[in-house]
Parts: structure tokens; C-alpha cells; sequence
């Protein structure tokens, strides 16, 4: 294109680092996420024809945001459904002219208050997670139904249901008051830990890694913590994520079979992310208000600070499940506390905590390979045998099968 070399490419960047800040301001200035939505598509459409033409603009974020709100009044002018809103037209009208005389920089950033909508409670968990990575993450309707294994016509139904909801509840486009803020934030940093445990653990087919949604849900931890600097909890959920995803490299082998931890190249690991995990846990901690994502992070930073898998300090592991487990008394914190002590030394109470789960974690993977290993390492050859094949039968993808295969061969020769 003469105008811009690589327009498309150009215009994918602006959109991948500036799409949550123009919807947030769109949707603050509309009213809806619907008119946000359309004006920017518009807007983009736009910027192929007249940036080809005439070069970037000085603010292509500043264009784009003053063209999509166009584009959204002439909507409201247009269509006989949005009658009702003809009386915002000249509210709108004020809000262009004062924004043309603005600085071309001059972009409200209102992404707190989007993300707070995105993750309201009143939205089915599902729902909250589609509609952040399609406002804030920069991900199309289909990547996002992609990341589901959905169709891209369901994902499109759900994502406009959800916004239809938002209306519908007259959830506030608002920070949350001092009264909701820690419960509202707890929403927030569920949906992005959901993000990223979907890029980990991303269920059937041939990949079980997603690093993209891994690396979706860190963008917005890091988005987040630049809007919320002072919150360590929100500082611990970065760092968590950061010394996760700093081993991504050796989590699998050439033919794709998973790696344990324990079993892992250190030396592909990315230390300069684990360095910034690290002191972001650092920070978080200073703070000391202790919460589950810092104790999470805590366990994390323990084994990726460990010179070697021996030199793993499961003692102070088990020590922090077991301050987790007053913020997450759930049955999956109590699993991972009985591996941390099989590790620290004490099997037998390994064994005697993951029976006491047996019903209650009965259709879950991990608790059948946690305990077929501890189960084979006790001795119990025949227990174990059970437990590998409850483990492979309930394991959705091919490299997890593999290892946990090969692991039983090794435990049962």
C-alpha cells in the first residue's frame, strides 16, 4: 500500500496494544458495547482506505477513536431501534467537537472500569472470560470460540448475550465502590487466572499448550497492574503467572510428551521472566497483606528458585498450602499439599490425606496420577495399576497420556 508499508500489520499492532483502551473509551462515551463494537469495525475499515491514501495519521488511536464515535452517531441516526437514544445525539455531538479539538494523544483510558464490567458477577463464569479477551485482549470473535472449541456463530451468540445481560442488569460501567472492591477484584483475578490455566491445561488434541492464552491473560495481569499499582494481590497473580510460563520451553519433550517439573532442562527456562516474577512477589509481599494469588506465587517462586529438583524446600511448600487453604479450603489445595508432603518425607500421611479425597476428586485427573505415583512409591503395585489407568482414561490429551504412560512403566516395571 503506498501510503503506510504494511498497513494491515500496522494496523494489527495498534489493535493488539491499544483495542482495550479505545473500547473502553467508546463504550464509556456510547453507553454500549454493541455501538462500541460496530464504530470500531467501522473505524478500521475506514483507516485501510484513507491511511493507505494519505500515511498514519499523528494519533492513529486518536483517528480511530474519533471516527468510530462517528460512525456510532450516524448508527443512531440511522437505525429506527435506537430511537430512544436520539436524545444523547447532541451529548455525543459535544463530546466529537471537544475531542477534535484535543490533543491527538488525549485518549481517556477507562479499561478499569471495562474490565470490572467484563467480569461482573452477574455474568456466568464462561461468558466473563469470552467477553475480556474480546474487549480487552485484542482477541477476534473467532480466536475467542477458538480458545473455547467452540463455533465462531456460538461464541458470537454468548458474547452478545452477555452484553445484552450487562444492559438488561444495569451493570454499572464503574469501579466498584470501597464496599465491593475486594469481592468485585477477586472476580477480576479469577477470570484472568482462568485465562491462563486454559492456556496450560487446554484439554483434548494433540497440544496441550495454548501459550497464546497464557501469554492473553499476562498482558492483562500486567494491564491491570499498571491501572491498579498499589494492590499486591494483583501483583501476586502476575508474578504467579510469569514464573509459570518462564518454564514453557521444557515443559515438553521432542515428541511432545510432557515433562514433570521435577524431570525439566532448567537451562530453557526463561530466568529474566522468573527475575520479573520474582520481585513482583517481592513487592507484592512487602505490603503484607497476605491473599491466595501471592501464596500461589509463593509455592511457584520456590521451584523455579530451587538450584535443582533436589534442592526443592517442600517443607516451606507445604507450610504455604497449608496458609492457602484458609483463603481456598477446596479439595484440589488439599491434593496438592499431600504431593508437597510425599516430597518433604512423609508418604504415609500423603497416602492417608489423598484416600480421604477419593470420592470427592473421583473425575479428576491429577488426583489419580498424584496418587498412582505415591501409591507405586509406597509399593502398592496393584492399587497403583488401577490408579494409572483411572489417570490415562481421563487425561483429553495425547501428551499427557504419554507421559503418564511412560511414568508407569518406570514406577511398574
Amino acid at each position: 500500500m503506498p501510503g503506510v508499508p504494511d498497513l494491515e500489520r500496522v494496523i494489527t499492532r495498534i489493535m493488539r496494544d491499544d483495542r482495550g483502551r479505545l473500547m473502553a473509551a467508546l463504550v464509556s462515551s456510547l453507553g454500549s458495547f454493541d455501538l462500541a463494537e460496530d464504530g470500531l469495525s467501522e473505524a478500521l475499515a475506514s483507516a485501510l482506505v484513507h491511511w493507505a491514501r494519505t500515511g498514519l495519521p499523528s494519533s492513529p488511536q486518536g483517528w480511530l477513536l474519533r471516527v468510530a464515535r462517528r460512525k456510532a452517531i450516524d448508527q443512531i441516526r440511522k437505525d429506527t431501534r435506537l430511537q430512544n437514544r436520539r436524545g444523547e445525539m447532541e451529548r455525543l455531538a459535544e463530546e466529537d467537537q471537544a475531542a477534535a479539538l484535543a490533543a491527538p494523544e488525549d485518549i481517556p483510558d477507562e479499561r478499569l472500569r471495562l474490565i470490572f464490567t467484563c467480569c461482573h458477577p452477574a455474568l456466568d463464569e464462561k461468558s466473563r472470560v469470552a467477553l475480556t479477551l474480546r474487549c480487552l485482549g485484542g482477541l477476534t470473535t473467532g480466536e475467542v470460540a477458538r480458545a473455547f472449541l467452540d463455533k465462531e456463530a456460538t461464541m458470537g451468540q454468548r458474547l452478545s448475550r452477555a452484553r445484552a445481560k450487562i444492559v438488561a442488569a444495569g451493570v454499572p460501567f464503574a469501579v466498584p465502590g470501597p464496599e465491593l472492591w475486594d469481592a468485585r477484584l477477586n472476580s477480576v483475578l479469577a477470570v484472568l487466572y482462568l485465562i491462563f490455566n486454559a492456556g496450560h491445561v487446554a484439554g483434548t488434541g494433540p497440544q496441550p499448550l495454548r501459550s497464546d492464552l497464557c501469554e492473553e491473560a499476562i498482558f492483562l495481569a500486567r494491564m491491570l497492574d499498571a491501572l491498579t499499582p498499589e494492590e499486591p494481590e494483583v501483583q501476586g497473580l502476575l508474578a504467579l503467572m510469569l514464573t509459570c510460563h518462564a518454564r514453557r520451553a521444557a515443559r515438553q519433550g521432542a515428541g511432545g510428551t510432557t515433562i514433570a517439573l521435577d524431570k525439566q532442562d532448567r537451562g530453557k527456562w526463561d530466568r529474566a521472566m522468573i527475575a520479573e516474577g520474582l520481585d513482583l512477589l517481592e513487592r507484592a509481599m512487602s505490603a503484607a497483606q497476605r491473599g491466595p494469588y501471592q501464596l500461589k506465587a509463593a509455592i511457584s517462586a520456590l521451584h523455579v528458585s530451587a538450584p535443582d529438583a533436589e534442592g526443592t524446600d517442600w517443607r516451606q511448600i507445604v507450610l504455604l498450602y497449608g496458609a492457602l487453604l484458609t483463603f481456598e479450603p477446596t479439595a484440589v489445595v488439599r491434593l496438592n499439599c499431600a504431593v508437597a508432603l510425599a516430597q518433604a518425607g512423609e508418604p504415609d500421611r500423603a497416602l492417608e490425606v489423598t484416600d480421604a479425597l477419593a470420592e470427592e476428586l473421583d473425575r479428576y485427573q491429577p488426583f489419580h496420577a498424584a496418587r498412582a505415583k505415591l501409591l507405586a512409591d509406597a509399593g502398592y503395585r496393584a492399587q497403583a495399576e488401577t490408579a494409572y489407568a483411572r489417570a490415562i482414561a481421563l487425561t483429553g490429551n495425547a501428551p499427557d497420556r504419554a507421559y503418564l504412560q511412560k511414568q508407569k512403566r518406570h514406577l511398574l516395571p
